[in-house]
């Protein structure tokens, strides 16, 4: 919700919140810059660190992470849990958690909502849940447990195509953050300054600790610059975009009072550029790009090239525009586009954009024509593979680490995980954690995969989960165990994620394969094709009714919009009734998918 107070009175509260810092504490750094300045503050903020425990995070919460800290006006100002992941800073929050109430541990969340818990803004996976790191509340935040379990250990970047929105506009998916294209997350611009300069003093004060680190992709293996140049180079660009609040510094006050010591991000902000240097704003758009043509054309994809962009400072991506409608963002000048009809022309033009979200004029416009044959939504294409044999090879002991590769552009992290077993060749081996992609172009109709406990395990099932919600379990045993999940049926961009939930069990994971699925292309049915109608259509009120045969047997309804992004979920939809529903959709033309039956129908 809105702030409250008028800026004098916000004034007389960064005035009254300075003012806490106490005198002396950052003696000895006049006149130090750069990686000097960086040390200095690192024996500063060690200094009365006091580590009191991952449970006293709990706590801390109480008096940190509380809208309207020590009465510095925040949003509400009603003393509710201040969730970046939630919090709307210009209207009404979608939901609010009360301290102590709704908190929860690493599960106990199913939607958002549901409780908040512990994020660990620097990926505790990455320093081996070691502590006083594992419990340092400076960059650890109480935010939404779903949300937070979506952001899992990726970095932190901008976001070209998302896979996951959070209520409050917080995204997951695919980076156009130059330097590294791949999954992000994206906090909303309220919070960006904010994360920043958390990751700023996990590099600070644990620099000489950092080269024993695993990197996420984030962390850099020396004391200085001590992080990634591209995530340096994002980080620096919010901190200057979203500058200090005075809930920062309330929280820092607290975050003092509670462990002992402070962020000196917050305290200085000029010492960011003193110690990194200045980000540069860009304004400038880039150039559209040339030449795109449309070749090699299948019964269900076609493949684009042009000729790249230019950009005063870099690009960051191209939007792929299919019939009008973004498709996907591309890094390079090539791409598929998948999923399409047979026998249908489409048309197609990119822009390109930079990492400040600039965007260039539209490039040429071209067409193409799919060869006839094959199945109406590409629902039995091929889209691609993983056989694991990109997996690191080191170390090469049998230990247990988060481990990161490419493979046909696409990015794999595998959490808690060894490299050392086969099945047909290279596995990869699961304990504690989960295997997860980056954003996948052309959707997926059904995913197959082979599994195998190689060690004295009971047998037992993983979970799959496409864009964060469940589509089926995996069975694996002491044998080669070989399973195909069909019906999936989400299109656009997916994340695909196989979970390990059952404690201590070691599975591996082989040939793993999935097929497209796409609704362009998908025209309203009648009953005998699809198995079901709409009515009315226009549909009213919000409320979509079914009329079909055998509906209580249909396991999952999905909403989509023309352009294949997945609107709404229902599992078991017709279970107790024919309707469904509608959240929030505005006017427009949208598809249902039930099964493997699809329709179209209008909201006015």
């Amino acid at each position: 919700m809105k702030r409250t107070l008028l800026s004098f009175l916000m004034s007389m509260a960064f005035i009254s919140a300075f003012a806490q810092i106490p005198t002396g504490y950052y003696d000895g750094t006049s006149g130090l810059s750069g990686a000097p300045l960086k040390s200095k503050l690192k024996q500063i903020i060690s200094n009365g660190h006091q580590d009191n425990g991952y449970g006293g995070l709990w706590i801390a919460y109480q008096t940190t992470d509380r809208d309207n800290i020590s009465g510095i006006s925040g949003y509400e100002n009603d003393g509710t849990i201040l969730d970046m992941y939630s919090e709307n800073p210009n209207g009404t929050d979608p939901y609010n958690f009360t301290y102590g109430s709704t908190q929860c541990g690493g599960s106990g969340y199913a939607n958002e909502g549901d409780c908040y818990n512990r994020e660990h803004v620097v990926p505790q996976s990455l320093f081996s849940e070691a502590f006083p790191m594992k419990s340092d509340v400076h960059f650890i935040r109480a935010t939404d447990g779903k949300v937070n379990g979506m952001r899992s250990n990726f970095p932190f970047g901008k976001v070209g195509s998302a896979t996951f929105t959070s209520q409050n506009g917080s995204k997951l998916g695919t980076s156009v953050s130059p330097g590294y294209s791949g999954t992000v997350f994206e906090p909303i611009d309220a919070f960006k300054g904010d994360i920043a300069r958390m990751i700023f003093y996990f590099v600070t004060r644990y620099e000489t600790q950092l080269a024993g680190f695993t990197s996420g992709n984030m962390l850099g293996g020396s004391a200085f610059p001590g992080l990634q140049i591209w995530e340096l180079n994002q980080l620096l660009a919010w901190s200057a975009a979203d500058p200090v609040s005075a809930t920062e510094i309330a929280r820092n006050n607290a975050s003092y009072t509670f462990q002992g010591n402070r962020n000196p991000f917050i305290d200085h902000p000029e010492y960011v550029s003193q110690i990194w240097g200045t980000p540069v704003i860009d304004t400038q758009a880039p150039t559209a790009a040339t030449n795109l043509a449309a070749n090699n054309p299948s019964s269900n994809s076609i493949s684009l090239s042009w000729t790249a962009a230019t950009d005063n400072i870099g690009i960051a991506g191209y939007d792929i525009y299919v019939n009008g409608v973004l498709y996907t963002t591309a890094s390079g000048t090539t791409a598929t586009v998948s999923g399409l009809a047979p026998s249908t022309t489409y048309s197609f033009y990119i822009i390109a954009k930079d990492a400040s979200g600039n965007a260039s004029p539209a490039s040429n416009t071209v067409t193409g024509t799919t060869l006839a044959g094959g199945q109406p939504g590409g629902g039995n294409t091929s889209c691609g593979t993983e056989d694991f044999t990109n997996i690191p090879t080191s170390p090469t002991t049998p230990s247990y680490d988060t481990r990161t590769w490419t493979n046909n552009n696409i990015t794999w992290t595998a959490t808690d995980a060894r490299i050392d077993q086969t099945i047909n060749g290279k596995a990869i081996n699961i304990r504690n954690g989960n295997l997860t992609s980056s954003a996948i172009t052309g959707g997926i109709k059904s995913l197959t995969v082979t599994t195998r406990l190689p060690f004295s395990d009971t047998a037992g099932n993983l979970i799959l989960q496409i864009n964060g919600n469940n589509a089926g379990t995996i069975p694996f045993s002491a044998a080669n165990t070989t399973t195909t999940i069909d019906n999936i049926n989400v299109a656009g961009n997916v994340t695909i994620k196989i979970i390990n939930s059952e404690t201590g069990k070691r599975i591996s994971i082989d040939d793993l394969s999935w097929t497209c699925y796409s609704i362009l292309g998908t025209s309203e049915t009648t009953k005998d094709k699809s198995g079901f109608t709409i009515y009315p259509n226009p549909v009213k009120n919000n409320e979509l009714y079914v009329k079909g045969d055998n509906l209580n047997r249909i396991s999952k309804a999905q909403i989509y919009d023309l352009s294949g992004k997945l609107i709404q979920t229902v599992e078991n939809p017709f279970k107790n009734s024919n309707k469904i529903h509608l959240k929030g959709l505005v006017k427009g033309n949208y598809i249902l998918t039930a099964d493997s039956f699809s329709a179209k129908f209008i909201v006015e």
